[in-house]
């Protein structure tokens, strides 16, 4: 009996390798290779006067040091600007080494290869730079006061600015019933992923005796884009595409800071291995990972909103000033993402928002995971908070009395995307989805449990944020799926893979079209010897279009076999079925052939190799001669090869829902109960869509309540270690309460939707509200530390922070879905609990305890 793969929570098949201590990462290639060591810029913003390199060469076991005066050619042009935008004003981007000046704090000025990292380091610390130190400019209000600028040669320090309006917005907000005016913000965070950059890459000459002129690179990278770093290092070092092949090992994490391509090292490290005509490996430190790779997250927020007595938006008007740091090597794709999906699942009526991306002498600001959502959607539902304290209404009501209904889908919001396509929203019941978060964290039941925390001494606080995710976007991924003579099928993508199980889920998708075991199914992702045409893992597009191309490619492979049954079984191809790794016939079982034997029959050969093949071969059988053996149209061999290419991104949705208790006296913060109510489409693997919304949840938490990058007015990194850099420990990591939804795409032939940054997106705004509704006072800043929420509790004693008033009676979610009771559960769907029990002190440990 067959059995469904599409949609079962089976277990990862890649654990077994990796918990094994059986991965290859990239520190575990190159052993004999040469390392490289860089030399980087000590300071914020300086003149390279001279450097120095005497006292390094004279290093026993030095082979090289390389400065920018040693580039030529387009290696010593800056390092491409990866996405073009009319919005862009003077899109600057480094050299692979510095040229005359530094912009941040560890930009590379200088490159020693030597026999072993030992011996490079020692001798990049010989290296003396003479620099002429320039003042800094950090942050925001320092880049918009523009009283220097970071760059030679601009009048100010914005990078790029956009207007996208739908209606007369500012006319709207003037002419509405209510307005409020509200400053939020978000503070500069990074990703830490356990494995750091690097880049392994060899030099393989030209063959004499072949007599081509051709010599081959091969680059091993820690990358989010094997085929982009193919592309830009055959750039650079002007060389045909197919003499550069790349190879992504086993990736211990990327969540957007590996996105970039090239970083300056992935240039650096092939020109020298080509160079030396040795192999050269580097992978990058703590600190280097600190204050050379890519931040996110710092913006500024005004919003203007007006609104009726209801609540309903009539008019949003939104500005907003974004720090991309000292480079703009990705574009503004992180602005332009939160300027769009800041409008969430609502209906703004008319809308304005206008975005500024700023220069700062800090470390380049590139996406990580939640891409600008996590700040559209910290503006957006805490402006939804502060309309209901305004109003004295609910705040489910609010959203309720604004959300997209299901009859209006597709929904049109009038802007373009970051794919440069309309924003349009496919698919999703987002009344549905508030009545699901409200059931499921006990919404109207937690009047009563603050009442009685309250009575213990106790103060604690409920919060809720909804978001839509545009993911999915092209302009295409492909897939190739080959059945071996074996039986086994072999599945290749150009799509990298970090961790996110990829491998199980396409192989799901494969197991499920053929009928055959997840056993017989090998992927292979980032390898450019197997998949030449690729655009890479970001965005939350594995399953939408390498999911979608692997079962496209799989089609097609099933067509040409069923022609190729219906000839060996002497049947029509309408009467054929896939059962259990075979073709048979329909209602005669007795009568098919397997997959492997129609690999063989596909491949006519005139030599044989071993028994299989044996039976393709010219003399093994009867033969029709009036056909040639390998039909017109057809070509030899059992696969297929497709692409998917989105007509434009596909929307996911959700909502999440956190209870806090804030200590009294300590002002810790402690999260009780986290819910959270998810629809990415037909689910592939609910046990993998769970893990990434569980660590989705994580990285939201750390940057809600924990992460931050904190820069000294000189620029300087003041926290780039793990000792300083607060990563939250498993302990306060809350337990995750999920509820799913499934509303099918129809833009994929799966029906799928983005799953790997939704936990992320809404976690600050939810953690915001719930600790604005424990402490009683306006919280528009994250992310909080205990200190800073101490430090607000007496600035609201003396005035100086707004307090909010006291919440009305919460309504029922079933009142919130105006179209009348909510539908049952769809298949894959968890009904959320009617009314779960909200958790005792005793109940949750302290996170600070634990540690």
């Amino acid at each position: 009996m067959s059995t469904r793969m599409f949609g079962a929570p089976v277990q990862r098949s890649e654990d077994a390798r990796l918990v094994a201590g059986r991965g290859a990462f990239l520190d575990d290639l190159g052993a004999g290779a040469c390392a490289a060591a860089f030399v980087r810029s000590p300071h914020a913003r300086a003149r390279i006067r001279d450097i120095d390199a005497a006292d390094a060469v004279d290093v026993e076991g030095i082979i090289a040091v390389y400065t920018y005066e040693d580039l030529a050619g387009p290696m010593a042009e800056p390092l491409p600007l990866l996405i073009p935008h009319p919005s862009i004003r003077d899109g600057r981007t480094p050299y692979p080494l510095a040229r005359e000046y530094v912009h941040h704090v560890g930009e590379p000025v200088a490159m020693v290869v030597a026999a072993d990292r030992y011996t490079a380091e020692d001798a990049a610390a010989r290296i003396r730079v003479d620099y002429e130190v320039g003042e800094a400019v950090v942050g925001i209000d320092a880049a918009v006061a523009a009283d220097r600028t970071v760059h030679e040669g601009m009048a100010d320090n914005v990078a790029a600015h956009l207007v996208q309006e739908v209606g007369d917005a500012r006319a709207a907000v003037d002419a509405a019933p209510n307005t409020l005016e509200l400053d939020w913000d978000i503070e500069r965070s990074a990703a830490t992923p356990l494995e750091g950059r690097g880049v392994y890459a060899r030099w393989e000459p030209a063959s004499s005796s072949t007599g081509s002129d051709d010599g081959r690179l091969r680059v091993y990278t820690s990358t989010q884009t094997s085929t982009g770093v193919r592309a830009a290092v055959a750039a650079k070092m002007e060389l045909a595409l197919g003499q550069v092949e790349v190879v992504v090992p086993d990736v211990g994490g990327g969540f957007g800071v590996k996105i970039v391509h090239p970083w300056p090292e992935e240039v650096m490290v092939p020109w020298a291995a080509r160079v030396l005509g040795r192999e050269v490996k580097w992978v990058e430190d703590r600190r280097e990972h600190f204050v050379a790779a890519a931040h996110e997250r710092a913006q500024h927020q005004r919003v203007r909103v007006g609104f009726d007595d209801d609540g309903r938006l009539l008019g949003l008007d939104v500005d907003i000033l974004h720090d991309n740091g000292a480079y703009l090597p990705y574009g503004v794709i992180v602005p332009i993402v939160t300027s769009t999906q800041l409008l969430g699942p609502y209906k703004p009526g008319a809308y304005r928002v206008e975005f500024r991306s700023l220069y700062t002498t800090t470390a380049i600001v590139t996406p990580y995971r939640g891409a600008g959502r996590p700040q559209g959607v910290f503006a957006m539902e805490r402006t939804m908070d502060a309309i209901a304290d305004h109003l004295g209404l609910d705040r489910l009501q609010v959203r309720a009395a604004n959300v997209i209904r299901p009859a209006e889908m597709p929904y049109d919001q009038g802007l373009l995307f970051q794919d440069g396509r309309p924003l349009i929203y496919d698919s999703g019941d987002y009344p549905k989805m508030l009545r699901m978060i409200g059931e499921l964290v006990d919404w109207p039941g937690f009047a009563e449990y603050r009442e009685r925390a309250r009575r213990e001494g106790r103060r604690v606080g409920i919060g809720v944020a909804c978001y839509v995710e545009g993911t999915g976007p092209g302009p295409y991924e492909g897939g190739h799926v080959q059945v071996e003579t074996s039986g086994k099928v072999r599945v290749a993508t150009g799509l990298t893979s970090q961790g996110q199980g990829h491998g199980t889920v396409l192989a799901q998708i494969v197991a499920d079209e053929l009928d055959i075991p997840l056993s017989d199914v090998e992927v292979t992702t980032g390898d450019t010897r197997r998949m030449g045409y690729s655009v890479g893992t970001f965005a939350s597009r594995g399953a939408v279009t390498s999911g979608s191309a692997v079962a496209l490619a799989t089609r097609r492979l099933k067509e040409k076999a069923l022609r190729i049954a219906a000839d060996a079984l002497e049947a029509d191809a309408g009467d054929l079925e896939f059962a259990q790794g075979r073709i048979q016939v329909k209602g005669s079982p007795v009568h098919g052939v397997e997959l492997g034997t129609l690999a063989v029959l596909s491949n006519p050969l005139r030599y044989a190799f071993d028994a299989a093949s044996a039976a393709a071969t010219q003399f093994s059988g009867a033969a029709d001669h009036d056909k040639p053996p390998v039909a017109e149209g057809e070509t030899p061999g059992l696969e297929g090869l497709d692409y998917h290419s989105p007509l434009r991104c596909t929307f996911a949705n959700g909502a999440h829902a956190a209870v806090v208790e804030t200590d009294p006296d300590t002002a810790e913060i402690r999260i009780l109960r986290y819910c959270v109510v998810h629809d990415c489409g037909n689910l592939i693997n609910p046990r993998i869509v769970e893990g990434q919304v569980h660590g989705g949840v994580a990285q939201g938490v750390a940057g809600a309540l924990y992460e931050r990058m904190a820069y000294d007015s000189d620029g300087q990194l003041l926290n780039a270690s793990l000792m300083d850099f607060l990563m939250p420990y498993a302990s306060e990591i809350p337990a995750v309460e999920i509820a799913h939804m499934q509303t099918p795409s129809p833009l994929n032939p799966l029906g799928v939707k983005g799953a790997g940054e939704a936990g992320v997106i809404p976690a600050s705004a939810a953690l915001a509200a719930a600790v604005e509704d424990a402490e009683g006072f306006r919280i528009d800043r994250m992310p909080i530390s205990p200190s800073e929420l101490f430090e607000l509790r007496r600035r609201h004693a003396a005035g100086g922070v707004p307090s909010v008033p006291e919440r009305p009676a919460p309504v029922a979610p079933a009142a919130l879905d105006p179209s009348g009771p909510a539908a049952e559960p769809g298949p894959g769907e968890e009904a959320a609990p009617s009314s779960p029990a909200h958790p005792s002190d005793a109940s949750v440990p302290s996170a600070r305890e634990s540690r």
